[in-house]
Parts: C-alpha cells; sequence; structure tokens
C-alpha cells in the first residue's frame, strides 16, 4: 500500500480524539476521493469505522460525490 497522505492521518487523528465534528468537516472538504479512501483504509485497519457509523456515511457520500459528474453553470 502507498504510504498514507497527511490529510488522511490528520483526520484518524482527529476521531481518536474524540473531535468528530471537526472530522465531519474536514470530510466534507476532502481535497480528493484517493485522499478519502486513504482514511477510510485507515478507520477500517485501526477498527474506528464500526464505531463511527457516521464517519463511514460521510466518507462514502464524500467519495460518491467526488467520483460523480460536476455540475457547470451556463455561460
Amino acid at each position: 500500500m502507498s504510504r498514507p497522505a497527511i490529510w488522511a492521518t490528520k483526520v484518524v487523528t482527529l476521531i481518536q480524539g474524540g473531535n468528530t465534528q471537526a472530522a465531519l468537516s474536514q470530510i466534507k472538504v476532502a481535497p480528493s476521493v484517493k485522499d478519502v479512501e486513504q482514511l477510510r483504509t485507515l478507520l477500517e485497519n485501526a477498527g474506528l469505522l464500526k464505531r463511527h457509523p457516521v464517519i463511514d456515511s460521510a466518507a462514502q457520500d464524500q467519495i460518491t460525490a467526488l467520483k460523480g459528474s460536476r455540475l457547470h453553470r451556463a455561460p
């Protein structure tokens, strides 16, 4: 596995520290799909996904949103 991004490790630290609201905010502004997927992998390895279903749901929603097509404004 590739080395986890700094963003993902910081969000895991927030969750481990009990600051789930800050973690949810960070997930909503995630830089890329790759980062969110790495976050989910780190959380799964640490056993935190089962303890925090809201975080799991938010991560899945963000992956879907980042992979989806973008809406463009008319010129």
